[in-house]
């Protein structure tokens, strides 16, 4: 039988995260039983207090043990937090030792959404790849540099040290240890019950882009209010480096090393994102939103929109454009 300890940090956390992994490897055990099997999984919740808040107090959770009473576990699951991850990290420290001790025997470790800045914490991901929400990619990149962030995964798998995207795609990653754990047949009968699209792979179509001016480089930002209100024309490397008085090199390497993006991927997801923000609040076609986004070669436009979001842009009209979805 596989130990699965779910953790309950300090501070307000995720209950539906803590609630939903619960319930699925549970019912994991009732279809088993059903099907004159035995149970598959021992599931404790495990904290460092005897009670802890989620919801902003509206409810309490209180742990089935403490972590100084688990000397053994397979599967580690770390719920999402709320807040600022600086002082969530702060309040739960003693995870980090049990965490790293318990991989270190031997059990596997998943990050639920920003639950991901604990498992980080460790140190087990360094020069691994990672999952998160995808609005807390630039804090996370600015705390943990040594990980290979990959935003618009909904789930890696990295020697057993797993992580999954934003919000309830965790509920995928369950999903995704229940068949690891249970079988190809569990895992289809539990998102039958719980309604759950398997297989999902990318939260690029949920993703919305940000300017990323977090930052002191006063001419990168220059660069970038410029790309923002002028996306609709063509736009030269050229003249923006010479705009705002920099080496094309040297605009180049500061931009990346600020924003995360090329220069011309900037330009792109800015672009992009204009053109979704048309398919989803207008009645324009496709063609319509293409050029307003200052693109002029169809192949081009939905090469990269299919790119940035994963699905093409009439499919990202259908889903959605209010109007679209009344008419059908």
């Amino acid at each position: 039988m596989k130990h699965i300890s779910i953790l309950v940090p300090q501070g307000d956390i995720s209950v539906a995260n803590v609630a939903g992994a619960h319930q699925i490897f549970s019912h994991v055990n009732v279809f088993l039983e059903q099907s004159g099997k035995s149970r598959l999984f021992n599931i404790q919740v495990i904290g460092l207090q005897k009670e802890n808040e989620g919801m902003q107090g509206l409810v309490a959770i209180r742990p089935n043990a403490l972590i100084n009473e688990i000397s053994q576990t397979d599967l580690i699951i770390i719920p999402a937090i709320h807040g600022d991850p600086a002082k969530f990290l702060e309040l739960n420290r003693e995870f980090i030792p049990w965490i790293t001790r318990m991989y270190e025997s031997g059990a596997e470790v998943a990050s639920l959404c920003v639950g991901s800045f604990l498992l980080a914490q460790t140190g087990l991901l360094n020069g691994k790849k990672c999952a998160t929400h995808w609005l807390a990619v630039n804090d996370f990149r600015k705390m943990f540099p040594d990980v290979e962030l990959v935003p618009d995964k909904i789930i890696t798998d990295e020697q057993g040290l797993y992580s999954s995207g934003g919000a309830y795609s965790g509920l995928n990653l369950i999903l995704y240890l229940v068949e690891k754990y249970a079988g190809r047949d569990m895992a289809i009968l539990c998102s039958k019950v719980f309604q759950i699209e398997i297989e999902r792979s990318s939260q690029s179509a949920f993703m919305i882009f940000n300017s990323q001016k977090e930052h002191e480089d006063e001419e990168i930002k220059k660069a970038q209010t410029f790309i923002e209100h002028n996306y609709s024309d063509k736009i030269s490397v050229d003249d923006l480096a010479t705009m705002v008085g920099l080496s094309r090199r040297n605009l180049e390497r500061r931009f990346r090393k600020v924003t995360y993006n090329s220069i011309v991927e900037y330009i792109q997801r800015v672009r992009i994102e204009a053109a979704k923000m048309s398919l989803e609040r207008n009645r324009e076609n496709v063609n319509e939103a293409m050029y307003k986004a200052g693109y002029s070669d169809n192949k081009a436009f939905r090469s990269t929109f299919k790119k940035i979001t994963g699905l093409s842009p009439l499919e990202y009209r259908r889903r959605y454009n209010r109007a679209v979805l009344v008419e059908v």
